[in-house]
């Protein structure tokens, strides 16, 4: 397995009060699947994939990624396991608006150790004619591709994605899931997705269901729905 979770708990505290987020989750993801972790506001699911990325520290529990364990690793590490190993997709883009599409890509491979030609990802993401934009000359689909290719050009094993169509309308997010898919099959990219939205998980090889801070439904998908069909 790409990805191993075992036992993971993690809570927060606010001033006497203690909140437990995860409660002693466990899952899966082989490498090159796209994996998407489905739960309401509050349930846990971003915290969790904070701590898959190495932004977060868990309280206990074991996560593996590509036999490096994660939860393990010295502050200085994990920095190193961020930079080279994970991409990070938010719902909002954070680009620097006084860059271009071209050098907001690539600020990010400027730091790789194995980067992608940035030129060959703005290509695959439908960006190469913009390449000299800026930010604020873009649509919100344009500036999350932009986005997607700033965590794609640092070449990573691993995607993580959280709510990468929350801000986007319906016709614009399919396009962006589109996208994703693309970048799974073409780099063999492994994809973890965080939603709300349960036709996204469709498009998945495995579904993981989080209520409360625990996985309470873990699914492989027999069949994967190409995104330009999935309707909500």
């Amino acid at each position: 397995m790409f990805i191993k979770v075992k036992n993971l708990t993690k809570s927060y505290k606010s001033g006497e009060v203690s909140t437990q987020v995860l409660k002693g989750v466990e899952m899966e993801l082989d490498q090159g699947e796209i994996g998407v972790i489905l739960g309401p506001s509050g349930s846990g699911k971003t915290t969790l994939l904070n701590i898959i990325g190495g932004i977060d520290r868990s309280d206990k529990g074991i996560v593996t990624v590509d036999n490096i364990e994660v939860t393990t690793l010295s502050d200085n590490k994990l920095t190193d396991y961020r930079r080279e190993m994970v991409g990070f997709i938010f719902q909002f883009y954070n680009l620097i608006p006084n860059l271009t599409v071209g050098e907001n890509v690539e600020v990010v491979s400027n730091i790789s150790k194995s980067p992608i030609a940035v030129d060959e990802v703005l290509a695959a993401v439908g960006m190469a004619d913009k390449k000299h934009r800026f930010p604020k000359e873009l649509s919100g689909g344009e500036q999350q591709r932009v986005s997607i290719a700033r965590a794609v050009v640092k070449n990573p094993k691993l995607l993580l994605c959280d709510e990468p169509t929350g801000a986007l309308d319906y016709i614009t997010s399919r396009e962006i899931l589109k996208l994703l898919q693309k970048i799974n099959k073409e780099f063999g990219t492994t994809i973890l997705m965080i939603t709300h939205n349960p036709a996204i998980s469709t498009m998945a090889n495995r579904v993981y269901r989080v209520r409360s801070g625990e996985i309470v439904e873990s699914v492989k998908n027999i069949t994967i729905m190409p995104a330009e069909r999935i309707e909500w």
